[in-house]
């Protein structure tokens, strides 16, 4: 990604106006994102004794989906004798969401695929909270209606013409058309597959996938050059690839795993007794819904603003040195466990006297930037070029994935004022470089972007468009590269074993919902047996 590209929207305008035409100004907003400048204390030091000393049994480090995942468990298994700490004003983490006078909309994921049968812990919360009905193992379980998301799904902006679904054959080659059908019934067989060891050979959570040496080799090379190796070389299956790969992993197909890559298409085989499989859940605020109804459950206790720059494991307890951000001062709270539900590459900061083979794995794990702009527009985008408004609507040739609608599940509310959640996943630089771009934009420039993407396909959105509120995030998820996967540095980091129990869905290598509650579950469920607290494991 090129400084210019940040800047083009307002080349253009300043072109408008030595023309002669006056640029309308831009709607007013905020600009957001995860708390950089207290986490950055991780490198630049805390200075200052504790002031106060606490214990608890455990302890949770992360308030994401992870964290309250592992909160719930020990909720479940009636233990209490914890706390929560989380960097961020609010818990949530990738799940987190916003909220105006017209709508909740997400701040991140925005949606939950329909869970498999080997995500037991997903379906069973999904019961607790009413989302699925009935028997949760059940081979098709029936959903709450309100939650599946409403028809049209999905449409694709393509040579100026929106389309139904995200198939970009409109005058496709035969030789193109018949590679589609041919890539798609590969990722149908891998989904069908088993390993010697009787495991899918792709299964979400990924932890239960197959361990055959066939399928981990596909890790040492990226999903292109998977593809090209196939003799897939169509522009539309590459295109599919390189636009699954930048949604849910953040990077370029360039650079992801191909066992990542085909994890992607053929890890979900799930049904519903009235959905179509390919039907996902979602919500206005996105999976903030979930975290919402997690928080109320749980009523963890919550100490927000909350930096763990120090943690020291001893064979017999924990001691974390905890800067609280809004206060001003730091505490010392001494533990029996601690689960790490933060992300990992932050730990190989806060592990004091960790064993430097435990420090340098940590510091593998790498995060994707993302930029997310909520425009609140005074009425939806007008219906033309073909299909109409979808909840996910996805530009084709763009750096952007598009956007989905925040009151899509409101039939009513597409009347009036709506939200469109824009995302842009920064994949075209090293993350580094595209995080020090992300500090250097403005406001206003992530507004002129995305204002000029979408104002491809609608070209009266400026004029519509009254609020712009942009949230970005510098470590949004981990990038699950060439090698990573099933690489001897995360499987250094699952081999840990003492009072830090790892939960995050770093630990999958990639951020999905499933995963990060996986995480946190199995987390809670060691610290439980460590308690010598009887629970039957949920997993």
């Amino acid at each position: 990604m090129k400084r210019r590209e940040f800047l083009a929207a307002g080349a253009a305008a300043c072109a408008a106006v030595a023309c002669g035409q006056k640029a309308a100004p831009l709607p007013p907003g905020t600009l957001s994102g995860t708390s950089f400048g207290v986490g950055h204390l991780l490198r630049t030091g805390v200075s200052g004794a504790p002031v106060e000393v606490r214990k608890r049994a455990v302890v949770i480090v992360g308030g994401g989906v992870a964290g309250l995942s592992a909160a719930w468990r020990l909720r479940r298994a009636g233990f209490h004798d914890f706390e929560m700490l989380e960097l961020e004003a609010t818990p949530g983490g990738n799940a987190r969401w916003g909220e105006n006078h017209v709508s909740r909309y997400p701040l991140g994921a925005h949606y939950l695929p329909l869970p498999t049968r080997e995500a037991r812990a997903v379906r069973l919360l999904l019961a607790e909270l009413g989302v699925l009905r009935g028997d949760p193992q059940a081979s098709a379980p029936d959903y709450d209606e309100r939650a599946l998301c409403f028809a049209p799904q999905e449409r694709l902006w393509r040579n100026g013409v929106w389309r139904d679904g995200l198939e970009p054959l409109a005058g496709a080659s035969e030789r193109s058309r018949t590679e589609w059908q041919r890539f798609h019934a590969r990722m149908d067989a891998f989904q069908a597959e088993r390993g010697s060891d009787g495991r899918r050979a792709f299964a979400i959570p990924m932890a239960l996938s197959s361990r055959d040496a066939r399928y981990l080799a596909l890790d040492r090379t990226s999903m292109r050059d998977w593809l090209l190796a196939e003799g897939f070389t169509a522009e539309p299956v590459h295109w599919l690839v390189n636009y699954g790969c930048r949604d849910d992993y953040g990077c370029d197909y360039r650079e992801v795993s191909a066992w990542a890559g085909i994890h992607y298409f053929a890890c979900r085989d799930a049904r519903a007794r009235n959905a179509d499989a390919d039907t996902v859940l979602t919500w206005p605020e996105g999976n903030g819904w979930i975290v919402r109804q997690l928080v109320a459950r749980v009523a963890p206790p919550l100490t927000t603003g909350a930096l763990v720059h120090r943690v020291t494991e001893s064979d017999r307890a924990a001691v974390l040195a905890v800067h609280l951000a809004g206060e001003g001062r730091s505490v010392e709270i001494r533990v029996q466990h601690v689960i790490w539900a933060a992300q990992l590459r932050f730990a190989a900061r806060a592990l004091a006297g960790a064993d430097a083979g435990l420090t340098a794995a940590l510091g593998e794990f790498d995060h994707a930037p993302w930029v997310v702009a909520n425009l609140t527009l005074e009425e939806p985008p007008w219906e033309r070029y073909g299909a109409p408004l979808a909840w996910d609507n996805v530009l084709y040739e763009s750096a952007s994935l598009g956007y989905v609608v925040a009151t899509h599940q409101d039939l009513a509310s597409r009347r009036g004022p709506t939200v469109l959640t824009y995302y842009e996943p920064l994949s075209g630089a090293s993350p580094a470089a595209a995080r020090e771009r992300l500090l250097e934009a403005t406001r206003e420039q992530w507004v002129e972007r995305a204002l000029a993407e979408l104002g491809r396909p609608h070209p009266e959105l400026a004029r519509i468009t009254r609020r712009a509120d942009v949230f970005v995030n510098g470590h949004a998820m981990v990038r699950p590269r060439a090698g990573f996967l099933w690489g001897a540095a995360r499987e250094r980091v699952l081999r840990h074993t003492g009072r830090v129990h790892f939960a995050h869905s770093d630990l999958s290598g990639f951020s999905l919902f499933e995963e990060a509650q996986y995480r946190g579950v199995a987390a809670a469920e060691r610290v439980l047996a460590r308690l010598s607290i009887r629970a039957d494991s949920v997993l």
